[in-house]
Parts: structure tokens; C-alpha cells; sequence
């Protein structure tokens, strides 16, 4: 799906005095809704520079060709593969202090879980980890509506929430494995207007208060 710019939204370089781009991290999970990373990425870099994440349950469903050719994705082999000895940068910190907003499209059920749990065991959770929670991070979930409904969403959901993690929530449709309900992951164009408007309406609080 086109993604629309958020209705009465302000150029970013008028509600900014510098002319940096917003930067945006956008990370994938082992969601079939994977398959609209690309997509989302294309939205998004309407507007930001962005950099991408992918754990390698997501990578099944990603189309690489498809994704803007200025996006760099980072896998959990990136992870080290550039450290050698002390003082090289560790590549989830550098992620983590370059972006300004993080963006889990989709956010699947176990990841969600990790999360909640302050598991790191890949790239993007590791980031979630060590995020600065000064700055916004957004998740969109995509599963089943029987894992949607299941208790431990909610445990998980609450957690999340307390940590300040803003919620993008899914969508009711036929989902990917045939059962109609709720559970599918957001349209591209609704976390896009989401994540931009919150990020404007930040940069004019900012400026009333200069």
C-alpha cells in the first residue's frame, strides 16, 4: 500500500532549526508480515534516513532486492563481525546512539516475549536492550489471533508498556494462515503517519518551549 503523508503534517526542516533528516532504525521479526519490510522502508525514507534490522527468522520473508538501495540491513552477522580488539565500536550501541526513533515491524509474538523479558540473544533485541528510553520506540505485533489472545500477550504487553515501548496494534483480517481475526500487523501507511506525526508533535513542543 501508497503510503500518504500524515494529514496537516509540517515539513520536518520547519519544525527544526538543523537540517538533518529524522533518523529511523527499522526492525524486523519472524513475522509472515515480514514480507512488507521493503515496502515499509520505502515509506519511511519518503522522509528519514533509515537503517535497517533483521533477525534471521525475518530474513525468510524479506525481500533484500526490494529495499531501498540507501538502506543498509544489518543481520546478527554484522553483530561482530567488524570488532577485532577493546575500543572497537560494538555495533547494537552504534545502532542504538545514531537513531533518533526505533521502529519493530513486525514484532512477532517471540519477540515480544524476549523483550518482556529482557532477553538479547540477537541484533535487535540487543538494541532494545541498550535503548535510551529519552527516545520513542514503536512496535507494530503481527501473529496469530489465538497468540494475540493468548494471556501471556497481555503480561507481555503490559511489560513493554511500563518500559515506555508505544504500541502500533494490529488489525483485524484473513491472516496469512487462513483464520480470519485479529492479529495482522498494521498497513505501512498507518505506521508511517504514526511515527511521523508523534515525531512533529515533538518538534513543536520543543520549539514552544525555546
Amino acid at each position: 500500500m501508497a503510503c500518504s503523508e500524515p494529514p496537516n503534517a509540517l515539513e520536518f526542516m520547519q519544525v527544526n532549526a538543523g537540517p538533518r533528516k529524522p533518523r529511523i532504525l527499522l526492525a524486523a521479526s519472524g513475522s509472515v508480515a515480514a514480507i512488507k519490510f521493503a515496502n515499509l522502508c520505502h515509506c519511511f525514507c519518503e522522509w528519514a534516513e533509515v537503517k535497517g534490522v533483521a533477525t534471521a527468522a525475518s530474513l525468510h520473508f524479506i525481500d533484500r532486492t526490494a529495499i531501498p538501495k540507501d538502506v543498509t540491513l544489518y543481520t546478527d552477522e554484522d553483530e561482530w563481525s567488524s570488532w577485532k580488539k577493546l575500543g572497537d565500536s560494538v555495533l547494537h550501541i552504534e545502532l542504538r546512539r545514531w537513531a533518533d526513533i526505533m521502529v519493530i515491524a513486525p514484532l512477532s509474538a517471540n519477540t515480544l516475549a524476549k523483550i518482556a523479558g529482557g532477553l538479547c540473544d540477537n541484533l535487535l533485541t540487543c538494541v532494545v536492550r541498550a535503548w535510551d528510553y529519552n527516545k520513542p520506540l514503536f512496535v507494530a505485533p503481527a501473529m496469530n489471533t489465538f497468540m494475540w489472545n493468548n494471556p501471556f500477550t497481555e503480561r507481555h504487553l503490559i511489560a513493554i508498556d511500563e518500559l515506555g515501548i508505544n504500541l502500533i496494534p494490529p488489525v483485524t483480517k484473513r491472516l496469512a494462515c487462513g483464520d480470519y481475526g485479529n492479529g495482522a500487523m498494521a498497513e505501512s501507511s498507518t505506521i508511517f503517519s504514526t511515527v511521523r506525526l508523534f515525531f512533529e508533535s515533538k518538534a513543536h513542543q520543543g520549539n514552544d518551549n525555546i
